[in-house]
Formats: C-alpha cells, structure tokens, sequence
C-alpha cells in the first residue's frame, strides 16, 4: 500500500462529509469569482460603456449578462439606480459566499477533528499493544512526539492543506471559465508564468521532504529529553547535574533549530520567485489587454477590469497550487513517522486457536527454557523446574542473573527463545494474552501509581469495584489506617507517580491493588529495601496476607524475606545453580550462603568469635 492510498483510507470512512464539504467549495468559489464578475456592470454603469462592449457581436461574456445580470439591471436607464441595483447583486453574493464558507469551514473542521481522533486513537491503541522489548529500545519521548506532534502534521496534511488544493482547484477552475469568457487570448497570456510558478516549487519537494523529516525527528529527541529530564528530576538534583542537562538540551534544540531553519529558507526563498513571476504575468495581461482595448477593441474597458481582477485572483491559487508540494513535506514526513510507528510488528500475541484461561490453578513449569534479548547474548539458559500450585517460590541470585526475566516469562511479557513455560500444564502461549495476564497479580519493584485519587489507584485494573472491597483490600495491605488519616481520605489525588506519598504508603497501595484483583498467580517483586522498618514491618505482613492460598514468585533482595518460601531458586548468569529450601542451602555452603553472609556479616562475625575465643578460666586455675 502506498503512502498516498495509505492517507486516503482515513478519509474514506467521511466521503459524505468530505462531498458536502467539495459542493461548499464550489459554491463559495463560484459566488467568489462572480463578485469579480459584477465589477464590469458596474464599471458599465459608471461609464456608460453600454452592456456588451467592444465591436460586433456579443462576446460570451456580455451574453451571460445579458441573461443574469442585464435582466434585473438596466445600465442605460438612471445611472444612481444602476449603481444601486449592482451593489445590492454584490451584497447577495458575498452574503451566499459567506454561508457557503461557513459549512465548508465547519464541515472541514469536522472532518479534521474526528481524523485526528481516529489517528490517535490507532497509534495509542497500537501502543497499549506494543511488547516490552519495543518499550526497551524507544525513548517515551519518542512515542509521545508520534501521538501529538507527528499526528498534528498529518492532520494538517489530510484535511486543511487537502481542502485548501481543493478550495484552490475550484477557484482555479471558475476564474478561468469566465476568463475564456472575457477573451480566450488573453486569457492564454495569463498561462504565460504558470509553468514557470510550478517548476520553481517542483525543485524543491525532496529537499524539503528530507528536512522536514530531519525536523520532526529533532522534535521527537527534544520530547523525549524533557521526559527523562522530570522523570528523573530528583536524581538531576541531587547529582548537582543540572548544568549537564541544560548543556544537552540546549545541544538538541540548537539542532532542531538550525534544522527548522534550513527547512524554511527553501521556502522563504521560492515564495519571492513565484511573486515576480505572478508580477510579470500581471505585466503580460496589462499589456496586451490594453492593445486589445485600445487597438483591436475586442474589450470593453469593463470587461478588462473584470479580466485584471479575475487574473490577480486566479494567481492565488495557482502559487498555492504550485507551492502544496512544498507544503505537505511536513505532513508527509508525519505520515511516515507514524506509519512506521503503527507498522512495528506485534510479537506478543494470541496465536490461532488460543484458548481463555478460566479458573486457572496456578501450577506453572519451565521446560528447558532459554531466552535472549538480542542473538547470541543468552539471559536464560537451561531452565527446567516445576511449580506447583500454591506454592512459594523465591528467586535470589546477583544483579543480572536473570531474576526478573523469569518471572517476565511466566507473565508472557517476553516468548522464550527455546523451551516452553507452562501454566497449567498448557504452553502459556496457547492462553490467550489477556486471559494468562488476568490470572496473575504484579506488584512490580517500581511502585506505579497513576495522577488520581487513591480509591481509584487500588480499583485499577478491577472493573465494578465497590467501595467497600476498596477498604477490605486496602485494610488487608495495611493501608487503611494512613490513608483515613489524610485529609481527602481514598479521595486524596496521589500526584504524578504517588509524589504525594511516601516509599512505604505507595507500596502498601500497590499490594492493596494486587489484594482486590485476587488472582491465583502473584509475582511480587520485593521492593522493602529502601523502606524504614515500621513500613518494611507493615508491608511484609501485607505480603504474608497476600500469599495465602497463592501460586507466589518472590524476586528477592533480602534474604530474610525467603526464610519461609517452599522453594529457593539461586541463579547465577542466566542458570539454576542452586536449589532447595532455606536451612538446606546454607547448609550446602554455596553460592545462597555466600549471598546469606554477605548481607548478614554480624552472623559469621558471631561465629568467628565463638569458634576463636579461649575458655574463660576460673580464678583457682589461674592462680
């Protein structure tokens, strides 16, 4: 599908709109022209010229006005009542000129308006279905400049520059009808610089197309370091970093400056090019309709003053017409963006014949499994273990070894590479997407809260939740306490990412969310390390609720947290190296007991002392 067909799919759904929108067009340009037309009986009137000037028969001018115009008007009789007669036709027209632009206007707008709805309607959906990986290796500024910027570019592109070629065509159309009229000669010396006009814009379309592209990917980079910028803010801060930022940024909107600028100079300087030779084509009619005046009489003088204004009016849209391709470079540079944007392939998703996962039991079972993000750079290598229903399941290992995209396995944020992962016994490939994802509660490391009130961040995801389950969840994440205590109570705004509450009171709200949507899968990826103890204290006895009667994935930091899983998982570099419970792998004296010591040294310390102390002798031995 080409670009243009591509474009032209989303108006087809508005032809309607778009048809009634093209006879307003016409009509407005029609009534347009007319007024330029209704100058010659005036002038006739004015100038007692009579109403068909010129020698010999009538041109086919004069008889039109004869027909319309000449009817209602008689330019020989009293001039002052001619005069009037005209103004009054004038005022007319530009009254149904006037209601024609209004709906074309408005119909336009419509179209316009409900395009962009439908664009960012599919680039956001698009979004929402993108994996992981793609989040992984875009910028979030990136994405955003596609659904604001790059979508009002294209917007521009399909309606207001689509309508105004059209509005141009028709106007274009008419002037030269009734300058064929006028006289036929004239009228081909008008035609004179139009090829002239157009080559000069031709010229200049890939030039222009290449830096329009360049632009809009500047705009993309200059979203997306303000993005990274407020999000990590309080990192910017406290690093004393702001002169590097300001430095960055400064670089990029420098770029994107210089590069908006190089774009504009090409048009800056065709436009003076197209008006000298829209001056000497007016030069050109002024010439030779004066000889046809003057010598040949072919002309009344009415009938050129017509001429010259239909002529300066039909120049209009021709530089319009001549310069549009020029002008559509930004949009079709959007278009491009976005298309490309909306043609990257969704690699999670349901495969034929997936089947609903409905009252799941929570079993889950890695067969050989092996996963990379990129060829040749293994994550996950030889995984093979068996989950069963109900049972508590802690990952621990270094930093790297692989912890969360095993658990990013179960949930099908990723496909593995070779194996399979099953839920239930059944590949979690052959359950449809949405359903294996409903049947599992995420409470990520990160704690992600939305701008809204807190009621609402602990209903996200849970569809009808009542007020009173709201309060039952968040009394068993111990929340309810601090969070009657606000002033706002569930009704309080939490602020961009949970600003307006502490580490420990967003992640009891995150475990209060995972309570209400009570689902027979958890993975929780601890995140008390950075909490002081009362919250630590509070939230482990959330997650000590939360497990009950749960298939549970512990991602764990600290290793007092795993003391009572059912099943320790050491990894190391992408491997199970270890496996069993607690009190068996510090006893193994491995890699968890290395970890244990490393985070407990008052332990090993404790020992040493015991294992190096002499015996306390009694004072009648050491005398």
């Amino acid at each position: 599908m080409t670009l243009y067909t591509r474009l032209r799919s989303y108006l087809r759904p508005y032809r309607g709109v778009l048809a009634a929108a093209g006879v307003a067009t016409f009509a407005f340009a029609a009534l347009d022209a007319s007024a330029y037309v209704l100058l010659i009986p005036l002038v006739d009137t004015l100038f007692r010229t009579g109403p068909t000037g010129g020698s010999g028969d009538p041109d086919p001018m004069s008889r039109l006005l004869d027909a319309t115009v000449y009817r209602f008007v008689d330019v020989q009789g009293d001039p002052l009542q001619a005069v009037q007669g005209v103004i009054v036709l004038i005022l007319v027209v530009f009254l149904l000129k006037n209601l024609f632009d209004f709906a074309r206007t408005y119909l336009v707008a419509w179209v316009e308006q409900t395009v962009t709805r439908d664009l960012r309607n599919e680039v956001y959906d698009h979004v929402l279905r993108l994996d992981l990986s793609f989040f992984g290796r875009t910028r979030v500024g990136q994405i955003t400049s596609r659904l604001t910027h790059d979508v009002e570019q294209l917007r521009r592109l399909l309606t207001t520059e689509l309508a105004r070629l059209l509005s141009s065509g028709f106007e274009f159309s008419v002037a030269v009808v009734f300058m064929l009229l006028l006289s036929w000669k004239l009228t081909l010396a008008a035609f004179v610089v139009i090829p002239g006009a157009m080559g000069v814009w031709g010229l200049l379309v890939k030039p222009l197309r290449r830096g329009d592209r360049r632009v809009l990917d500047l705009a993309g980079d200059v979203s997306a370091q303000i993005q990274e910028t407020l999000s990590g803010i309080r990192v910017v801060k406290s690093s004393s970093a702001e002169d590097i930022e300001r430095e960055r940024f400064r670089s990029i909107t420098g770029a994107y400056h210089r590069a908006f600028l190089k774009a504009e100079q090409l048009r800056a300087l065709a436009g003076p090019l197209t008006e000298t030779l829209a001056t000497v084509g007016t030069v050109v009619i002024l010439l030779y309709g004066a000889r046809l005046v003057v010598s040949d009489g072919a002309l009344s003088g009415a009938q050129f003053v017509g001429f010259v204004a239909l002529s300066i009016k039909l120049y209009r849209p021709v530089k319009y017409a001549a310069k549009f391709p020029t002008l559509v470079q930004p949009g079709l540079a959007g278009a491009e963006r976005v298309f490309e944007f909306l043609d990257t392939p969704v690699e999670i998703r349901d495969r034929p014949g997936a089947r609903v996962l409905s009252s799941p039991t929570g079993a889950i079972t890695f067969e050989d499994v092996a996963f990379e993000y990129r060829p040749g750079e293994p994550v996950l290598q030889d995984i093979t273990v068996e989950i069963p229903a109900g049972s508590v399941v802690a990952l621990v290992g270094p930093s790297g070894a692989g912890k969360t995209t095993f658990a990013d396995l179960v949930a099908r944020f990723y496909d593995v590479t070779s194996g399979r992962v099953t839920v239930d016994g059944v590949d979690v490939r052959d359950w449809t997407v949405s359903s294996l994802r409903a049947s599992m509660g995420i409470v990520p490391q990160e704690t992600v809260l939305f701008h809204d009130t807190i009621a609402a961040n602990i209903a996200y995801g849970s569809r009808g939740a009542t007020e009173l389950e709201i309060r039952v969840a968040a009394r068993a994440a111990n929340a309810h306490t601090f969070i009657t205590a606000l002033p706002e109570g569930y009704d309080r705004v939490v602020g961009e990412r949970g600003t307006r509450l502490s580490g420990g009171e967003r992640q009891r709200i995150a475990l209060a969310r995972a309570i209400l949507r009570d689902r027979p899968i958890l993975i929780f990826d601890e995140a008390t390390s950075a909490l002081d103890t009362e919250s630590e204290r509070l939230v482990q006895e959330a997650v000590g609720r939360l497990m009950g009667g749960r298939t549970v994935l512990v991602i764990a930091h600290r290793l007092s947290t795993v003391r009572r899983a059912d099943l320790i998982l050491v990894l190391r570099e992408g491997r199970i190296v270890e496996r069993g419970d607690h009190d068996s792998l510090l006893a193994a004296g491995g890699l968890y007991r290395r970890l244990h010591e490393l985070q407990h040294p008052e332990a090993v310390e404790g020992v040493q002392r015991v294992a190096h102390t002499p015996p306390v002798r009694s004072r009648e031995a050491r005398a």
